[in-house]
């Protein structure tokens, strides 16, 4: 059954849900039931939290309908839209990234660990908007190298997202896997050209506006009499954990596009922090509940 389950959401939220989307036009927006299948579904690529499922119910579908219409509206502004996100109960920024990515692909990759893993670059997980946006700056730069490698412009941050998720999840439980994937063709150096997304070997960088200074409504008090807030996203990691020997992935089981993304990031420059809010940890907030603080 959750197995069926897994397959069942993925093929909403891949397949199904972008279209819904697109297809409500300037007034694109999420409605209640949407929001909260696309938990179920990100809770599939994670350790589960009942938390997480009760939270995001608790939102209104007046104030999901809302708050995703005004952050769809910010776009390609990811910290404005972002920001917007947050004003929903159980949304942090794996989430919102998540809900992006669902209206969005062409803009917005969903920040999965195994994808944060993968990177050499990013020597830790840290689930803030800075960090989400650090994150895109290195998958939208492959993005522009693989189009400018390729006839066709067939990929986007989502794509790249999902490739770089697939080789991480076959190197760690199945490397046997990629000794079949062959090598990506090259251009010659006569038909490559430069693009403005690198200069010397960095990458460009993400420039956003301003964000304004919108804050979270009340959290929502559990019935112990105990106050829970969820203010960030959704996996444990201890100390050992975020190593960096924990986050880099084996050399001589790169693909091209692992190779792309390891050599493009290796002088990126770490973006400026945008003025949006960053979110603590769910996790914390568990262990908090299940100690009655």
């Amino acid at each position: 059954m959750l197995y069926f389950n897994f397959k069942l959401f993925y093929h909403r939220y891949q397949n199904e849900l972008p279209g819904k989307i697109k297809s409500r036009g300037k007034d694109a927006h999420l409605n209640h039931e949407e929001i909260c299948q696309i938990m179920k579904w990100k809770q599939t690529r994670g350790k589960t939290f009942p938390q997480l499922n009760y939270l995001i119910k608790v939102n209104t579908p007046r104030a999901v309908m809302a708050e995703t219409k005004k952050a769809f509206k910010k776009l390609p502004n990811l910290g404005l839209a972002l920001t917007a996100l947050s004003n929903l109960k159980g949304v942090g920024t794996t989430m919102a990234s998540a809900l992006l990515a669902a209206a969005a692909p062409d803009k917005a990759p969903f920040m999965a660990d195994e994808c944060l893993k993968a990177i050499p670059a990013i020597e830790g997980i840290d689930y803030t908007a800075k960090e989400y946006l650090n994150f895109v700056a290195h998958i939208q730069n492959t993005v522009e190298r693989l189009n400018g490698e390729c006839s066709e412009n067939t990929w986007n941050p989502h794509s790249v997202e999902l490739a770089l998720w697939t080789h991480y999840v076959a190197n760690e439980f199945k490397p046997e896997l990629l000794n079949s994937v062959p090598e990506a063709p090259k251009k010659p150096i006569s038909e490559q050209t430069n693009t403005d997304a690198h200069t010397n070997g960095n990458v460009k960088k993400i420039e956003l506006e301003p964000t304004s200074d919108e804050s979270n409504p009340e959290p929502l008090p559990p019935s112990n009499g105990h106050q829970l807030t969820i203010e960030d996203d959704s996996r444990d990691k201890s100390e050992d954990d975020i190593t960096n020997d924990s986050i880099t992935t084996s050399e001589s089981a790169q693909t091209p596009l692992a190779e792309a993304l390891t050599e493009d990031s290796s002088s990126l420059p770490a973006p400026d922090e945008p003025p949006v809010k960053k979110f603590k940890n769910e996790d914390q907030t568990v262990a908090a509940e299940a100690n009655g603080n």
